[in-house]
């Protein structure tokens, strides 16, 4: 059994104390390592550089601790128990880190437990203790690890298998809010750390539906006997990371269904709260038990790659947003608008036609997370672009099999021989799956949405369900698409941000006015015709121009004013929107929504 044990030290200094204890340490000397990722977000992050300080001992007696590498630290060999003692600083505040401070405190295990090299597959168990004054007297903790010792919310022991299961457990401590409900005879909890005003009881009436939505088209039973929900509500926070039974979120308080809000309506923020809770659910099965071949086991002292990022996050993200309609938490026009918002993404940059979704998954590492101002017109991301490749793989496989199968069947395909196996999935293992559902060769399909960069041909194939696909110019920089909006309005072919002395191009797209003219990323445009601009009202100043007219722009490039002449016409018609056809979804529409048109 390996023990640790942890407390926030000092919350005002952000500092968790991690007490680890071996009690069979490895004769050559015991060696501990500190992971260099956490398994769903693939960059290298170093948490080894948060331990503050390291030390020692056995028996009462120091122990010497020598560091071996940026991660890796050493004890000489000894007899008996060895405890090692260390301050880690937490003040990430990020779904893959930690953060603690005098309003909450939450941590992943990758960020605070050492790992005791040799012993990773013994049982683990962890005290968590409250920290310290009666300031803190009314914090809970959340976490989906197995409970010891107190009731649900207690601080106390909990245990996991080995260390691999313990750092697939994060942990949420403070004065949160919480509710449950049931979801397919699992117990589900919803946990909100942070200021709100949400309506829980509806959050929870909408979460259920697409929990069992999730279960049900893997088959009941769920792979587990409860899961979390854990929220850190900020101001204008989003993200999220998928674990074995739970997910850490955050969001924007207004993302949060209100007491106020109309019933019958979903607001936008709200639609994207759901299909992120949808997504990380998913991932319950997808990438959590069913993950590739590289990953069984993870190596978490560096880069691990796969061409399969793809299928495990796009494939995801198709589920996520399509099962908010499947079952009725949104309209199926409301639907296309989102699927017309993630073809606008892939569609308005160059990077698509650059590098293939296997090469993205590849090059996650140090391409995808690490994007520059020139990503889109370098790269195209496995989320966004993987998803469409899992939408044509899901119409096709239906088209071939005269709509009784599906997508759905391939995913279920993938737990039995995968999921429940605990097997990785080999590099070329979904297409052979994918043809023994379809009956048929289908490399064709897998060649040109895999290893080439061509566009899918989607609009014939959404056209046979009666949806029409339309595509338009941008009608502003902050034009997302999903949404029939002005066709032919002048644009830069710029992302801004806004800046204090105007508006900042945050990126440039190679095809757009702003590059052609000399402007670059970096660029702060301070004013349009003589007027003075920002990221606001540039839209505005840029309309009072017809299309193929030159305008004057002054902008700072570091701390040297330039003047360009900017030949203005509208983007490139790469905004896409969707529409039901004027004869509503055709009956191959409706079986692919679940949904019956009224």
């Amino acid at each position: 059994m390996i023990e640790y044990r942890i407390r926030p030290l000092r919350p005002q200094a952000h500092l968790f104390e991690v007490t680890l204890t071996v009690a069979n340490p490895m004769p050559e000397g015991q060696a501990f390592s500190m992971p260099a990722w956490i398994p769903g977000s693939y960059m290298i992050r170093d948490f080894a550089r948060h331990l503050v300080h390291v030390e020692a001992s056995s028996q009462g007696e120091t122990l010497p601790v020598a560091k071996v590498d940026k991660q890796t630290w050493q004890l000489p060999p000894c007899e008996g128990p060895v405890q090692i003692h260390y301050h880690v600083y937490a003040w990430d505040l990020s779904v893959r880190g930690a953060h603690l401070d005098t309003t909450h405190g939450y941590f992943n295990g990758t960020c605070v437990f050492l790992a005791p090299m040799g012993h990773e597959d013994q049982p683990c168990e962890v005290e968590i203790e409250a920290p310290e004054g009666h300031a803190y007297a009314g914090w809970q903790v959340a976490t989906g690890l197995q409970r010891l010792s107190g009731s649900e919310l207690d601080f106390g022991r909990f245990r996991a298998d080995n260390y691999d299961a313990l750092i697939d457990h994060p942990v949420e401590m403070g004065p949160f809010d919480y509710a449950s409900f049931d979801a397919c005879g699992v117990q589900h909890w919803v946990v909100l750390a942070g200021r709100h005003h949400a309506d829980m009881a509806r959050l929870c009436r909408d979460l259920k539906p697409i929990c069992e939505h999730h279960i049900r088209m893997f088959g009941e039973p769920a792979p587990m006997d409860r899961y979390v929900f854990m929220t850190l509500v900020t101001g204008n926070g989003y993200g999220g990371l998928e674990h074995r039974n739970s997910t850490s979120l955050m969001c924007a308080r207004d993302d949060l269904p209100k007491r106020t809000d109309d019933p019958a309506k979903v607001r936008e923020g709200y639609r994207n709260y759901l299909g992120l809770c949808s997504h990380e659910y998913f991932h319950t099965w997808n990438v959590k038990r069913i993950k590739p071949a590289a990953f069984t086991p993870f190596d978490l002292s560096q880069e691990v790659h796969t061409e399969l990022l793809w299928a495990f996050e796009g494939i995801t993200s198709y589920y996520d947003d399509l099962s908010l309609t499947r079952t009725g938490r949104i309209s199926p026009q409301s639907y296309l608008e989102l699927l017309g918002q993630t073809m606008t993404r892939v569609y308005r940059g160059q990077g698509r036609h650059r590098q293939t979704v296997t090469e993205s998954s590849f090059d996650a590492w140090t391409r995808f997370y690490k994007q520059d101002e020139n990503a889109p017109n370098a790269i195209v991301s496995y989320y966004t672009k993987g998803s469409l490749v899992a939408l044509a793989l899901d119409l096709t496989l239906r088209n071939l099999t005269g709509e009784k199968k599906s997508l759905d069947d391939l995913m279920r395909l993938l737990w039995e021989r995968y999921g429940k196996t605990g097997e990785g999935v080999p590099e070329q293992g979904i297409q052979p799956l994918a043809e023994d559902i379809a009956g048929c060769d289908m490399s064709g399909f897998f060649e040109q949405a895999l290893y080439s960069t061509e566009d899918l041909p989607l609009s014939e194939m959404l056209a046979e369900r009666g949806v029409e696909l339309h595509w338009r110019s941008a009608a502003g920089h902050g034009d997302n698409g999903g949404k029939l909006g002005k066709d032919g309005i002048p644009n830069l072919g710029v992302r801004l941000s806004a800046d204090p002395l105007g508006a900042r191009i945050a990126v440039a797209f190679e095809q757009g006015a702003a590059m052609a003219a000399g402007l670059s990323a970096g660029d702060i445009i301070i004013a349009v015709d003589g007027l003075q601009a920002t990221a606001a009202n540039i839209d505005n100043l840029l309309a009072n121009f017809l299309p193929g007219e030159t305008v004057e722009l002054h902008a700072f490039r570091r701390d040297e004013l330039m003047t360009f002449q900017v030949k203005v016409s509208p983007s490139e018609p790469s905004t896409a929107y969707l529409t039901i056809a004027k004869g509503g979804l055709t009956e191959k529409g409706k079986a692919w929504l679940h949904v019956s048109e009224k």
